[in-house]
């Protein structure tokens, strides 16, 4: 069964070891989650597990979201997702997940939306090679041929083009989590995780760990 929580980004720190090892680690921010709903097959045609994270201020919510919070008996909620092939039967609405349902050691998959980086070139975007830079060269830092001219005499669909970078779902996976402080409601990630500080992750168990 997939287990979750969702957090914020807090930033990167060290943490050091008995033997002076040095572990660079992210700090996430999991107050306890709230159950908004469960999903059912009957119902929805799946499994899921909706959790809300973060209360939202109340000139930046509507009617629907306070309706739907208030079947849980909570507020509305900022950031709310919904974990998949969760176990529904030990989970009620309006029950609070804290960080407590991961341990120091556990594998984790982070999803969270990555750093925006505005319009970029292909040798930033796709890690191309850059041309010549003598005098006279005339391809420094440009695409190169795209298109041939009698076949297909066009430019391919899914060609690596230069366009806009970052501000996407990303999602790094088999991640260790190396400390759960339960009375501040840290969790403390080996590594990097997508986004800036004070951005929203999703926290899952991970899928592909032997």
């Amino acid at each position: 069964m997939t287990k979750g929580i969702l957090g914020r980004k807090i930033g990167m720190t060290q943490l050091f070891s008995e033997t002076g090892e040095m572990t660079p680690v992210t700090v996430i921010q999991a107050e306890p989650n709230v159950v908004l709903q469960k999903r059912t097959l009957e119902n929805d045609g799946y499994e899921a597990l909706q959790l809300g994270f973060a209360d939202e201020k109340e000139s930046r919510t509507n009617k629907a979201k306070k309706g739907h919070a208030a079947k849980a008996s909570t507020s509305p909620k900022r950031y709310v997702r919904e974990i998949r092939n969760a176990d529904l039967d030990a989970h009620e609405v309006g029950q609070e997940i804290s960080v407590d349902v991961f341990q120091a050691g556990d594998k984790i998959d982070v999803t969270g939306t990555s750093k925006g980086k505005g319009f970029q070139g292909t040798i930033k975007r796709y890690n191309y090679g850059r041309g010549p830079v003598t005098h006279g060269s005339h391809f420094h830092r440009t695409g190169g041929s795209i298109g041939m001219a009698a076949t297909p005499a066009r430019v391919l669909k899914g060609t690596e083009l230069p366009g806009q970078m970052g501000g996407e779902q990303v999602t790094i996976q088999n991640l260790d989590v190396v400390n759960v402080d339960t009375e501040r409601n840290l969790l403390l990630i080996r590594g990097n995780v997508p986004g800036a500080k004070k951005s929203f992750v999703k926290i899952t168990n991970s899928t592909k760990a032997n």
